[in-house]
């Protein structure tokens, strides 16, 4: 990757995760990792810590999309052209802007703190 060239780290904006092979999913977060990319699945934080978290091994390459491996991971897009990630998206920014999320999602910090117990470069 280029030096200074935006990452899905440095993105604000809902990330998509497409591997070949079909596996389509929206993403929670993402982490750079010495082995290539940390991220969690929505609704992570309800789930076994195995079946949360992620590892894509490989070099992250790409100024958006961005490609790892034999996925590529893009800005969820808008105007129907993710479709079939929608219906996900919705349920988990539903569940973002809930009073549950405010008592039980964890904050940024904890988040990135336990990224890095699972080896992220954060």
């Amino acid at each position: 990757m280029s030096h200074g060239a935006p990452t899905p780290f440095d993105v604000t904006a809902p990330l998509s995760l497409r591997c070949r092979g079909g596996m389509a999913k929206v993403l929670a977060a993402c982490f750079p990792h010495p082995f290539g990319l940390l991220y969690l699945d929505t609704f992570w934080h309800l789930k076994r810590p195995e079946d949360a978290a992620h590892l894509l091994h490989g070099e992250l390459h790409g100024e958006g999309p961005w490609r790892i491996g034999d996925c590529v991971i893009a800005v969820l897009g808008c105007h129907n052209t993710d479709p079939d990630l929608a219906e996900p998206f919705a349920a988990w920014r539903t569940y973002l802007e809930s009073d549950d999320a405010a008592h039980t999602y964890p904050p940024p910090e904890q988040i990135r703190d336990i990224a890095r117990r699972l080896g992220a470069s954060v």
